[in-house]
């Protein structure tokens, strides 16, 4: 690969000025020959076939086209795609691994921002915050200093659905308070969960144990519905459900069926479908908490994602592997 290879942004143009601002454009420029007034959104372009065929580096987002094999074919001289988002799988097919082209995610980034909102609806939930919302819009009034029983957040158990980025970054998080994390996931041993200090479950168990469930696992065929409406049953009375994963990990269905009883709450920061219909009850349900799938990368924090490429840009210019490498093996799955 030359000193200052030729790249090439395929994405959504909007986002480039808010992934990539001055100072991170500047880390990657001093690595990659790019311009960034050039933005791929459709690679049969006519326009844009003389770029892509002298790309060596080509540096991806949300919104970026699907690469095919004739898109493969118009880019021989393709050494790298580099996604400055995380979930590759809207555009990357297995041609791209084929060739021997390395893949890399900006998907560790993107994690930290979703642990640190399931972090803050953690301690919040273990505040019983939504009961106490809903109580003082039916009061108008604060009942005053007082003890509440049966919330807090010393020794609550808190069950981590899925070790993916977001689910190690989560137990990370979780390290420095008094709280009791346990995991499931079907690909972690007994001895990987020790490394990561938590207890391994069956999720039967984890969640019958569980006063808060967090779901990080990805959105696959076997996971679809994950949480359905025995699973929910298993959940104990005052229990609370996150999710920032996708919406179709939990039946919303039965969710709703749940939250009307008042036994169980729900924080969802993803919904199905994305966005909710107006007139789905989960608008109105008091034991539902919505947040408008933001709990990713936001506003500054884009600036963390191209940050990323542009070390992983650095680090191939100096003839070193990506540090976030996807391989096509674990692709199906990963988020």
């Amino acid at each position: 690969m030359s000193q200052r290879p030729q790249a090439l942004f395929a994405m959504d143009p909007e986002n480039v000025p808010q992934v990539f601002p001055p100072e991170v454009l500047a880390r990657l420029r001093a690595s990659v020959d790019i311009d960034p007034a050039l933005v791929v959104r459709d690679f049969t372009d006519p326009g844009v076939r003389d770029a892509l065929a002298r790309t060596e580096i080509l540096i991806t987002g949300w919104g970026c086209p699907r690469i095919d094999e004739a898109v493969l074919d118009a880019a021989p001289r393709l050494r790298a795609v580099l996604h400055s988002a995380g979930s590759v799988k809207s555009f990357a097919t297995p041609g791209i691994w084929r060739r021997g082209i390395a893949v890399s995610t900006a998907a560790a980034a993107n994690a930290l921002p979703v642990a640190e909102y399931t972090l803050a609806m953690i301690l919040l939930a273990g505040k019983d915050i939504l009961a106490a919302r809903e109580r003082m819009r039916a009061d108008r009034a604060s009942s005053g200093w007082g003890v509440l029983p049966g919330i807090g957040n010393y020794g609550r158990r808190v069950g981590v659905i899925g070790a993916s980025r977001i689910g190690r970054r989560v137990l990370d998080l979780l390290r420095p308070f008094d709280l009791r994390p346990a995991l499931t996931d079907p690909y972690v041993d007994e001895q990987e969960a020790a490394a990561l200090g938590v207890p391994l479950l069956p999720l039967d168990d984890l969640l019958r144990t569980s006063d808060i469930v967090t779901v990080h696992a990805p959105e696959t065929p076997e996971t679809h519905h994950l949480i359905g409406r025995r699973e929910l049953t298993l959940m104990p009375d005052g229990a609370v459900l996150i999710n920032t994963a996708r919406g179709a990990l939990v039946d919303h269905d039965a969710l709703v069926a749940e939250l009307r009883t008042g036994r169980l709450t729900a924080i969802l920061d993803v919904t199905d479908p994305e966005p909710l219909p107006a007139d789905s009850p989960l608008h109105d349900l008091p034991g539902a908490f919505l947040t408008p799938h933001l709990a990713g990368s936001q506003g500054n924090e884009l600036a963390r994602l191209g940050l990323t490429v542009a070390e992983e840009a650095a680090r191939l210019c100096a003839g070193a592997p990506p540090a976030h490498a996807i391989d096509l093996a674990s692709l199906e799955r990963v988020a």
